[in-house]
């Protein structure tokens, strides 16, 4: 893992690009058709190793597809989002490969709120704080090399996309999570949200055997 760098820098990168550059050697891509491009640039990015994407954002750049090993650039002549998409729908089948950039990234939210009591979660909660039982707070620091901040950005799109299984409802909060419906009770009732005096109940706390258990409270300006 490189440290010391900005978690943006391409530096970070220069293995994964002297690799690649190596499997696209000039004997073996400066005669090659379009065709016989798009096809080594899968069979490239196949062997391409995961585990900078899953701790870095990758940057993007798609030269080879149009001007093979050529110097400068030419005309793009599709759409990026065309070519990634399956033959099937009239493109060129390449990976996506920001798309798998950011499941990387998003399967470590996935495990944060999985792994109980794994030490890299203690060190995350500790250093950026833990309101909710799945994800830290967020991380606003200015300074210093934040591979942490990229991942928990993710946070709002894998949020929308899971559900929970309540269980015994010991972590499942009430108003917050989705755990019924398209979207969270808070959401879906923000006037009976903000009259709760239970905010951040969990879903154990409101209900019992006898039924359901609310408090509200008033507004101050009623």
């Amino acid at each position: 893992m490189p440290l010391g760098n900005n978690h943006k820098e391409l530096v970070i990168w220069d293995g994964i690009i002297e690799k690649t550059e190596k499997k696209l050697a000039n004997w073996k891509s400066q005669y090659l058709s379009f065709g016989g491009r798009t096809i080594l640039i899968n069979s490239v990015l196949d062997s391409l190793p995961t585990y900078v994407m899953s701790l870095f954002p990758m940057p993007a750049k798609r030269d080879f597809l149009w001007s093979g090993i050529k110097e400068g650039k030419r005309i793009h002549l599709v759409k990026w989002q065309t070519v990634l998409l399956s033959r099937s729908s009239w493109g060129l089948g390449i990976r996506n490969l920001g798309l798998q950039n950011k499941c990387l990234l998003a399967k470590w939210l996935w495990r944060f709120g999985r792994e109980y009591q794994a030490l890299w979660k203690e060190v995350i909660s500790n250093k950026y704080g833990q309101n909710s039982l799945w994800v830290s707070d967020m991380v606003n620091i200015p300074y210093g090399v934040s591979v942490w901040r990229t991942i928990r950005n993710l946070w709002g799109q894998l949020q929308h996309n899971i559900r929970y299984k309540v269980g015994n409802g010991t972590r499942v909060l009430f108003w917050k999570d989705h755990w019924i419906g398209q979207d969270s009770l808070m959401s879906s009732y923000p006037d009976i949200y903000i009259l709760s005096s239970s905010q951040d109940a969990m879903v154990n706390e409101v209900w019992s055997e006898q039924g359901w258990n609310f408090s509200f409270r008033r507004l101050l300006n009623d």
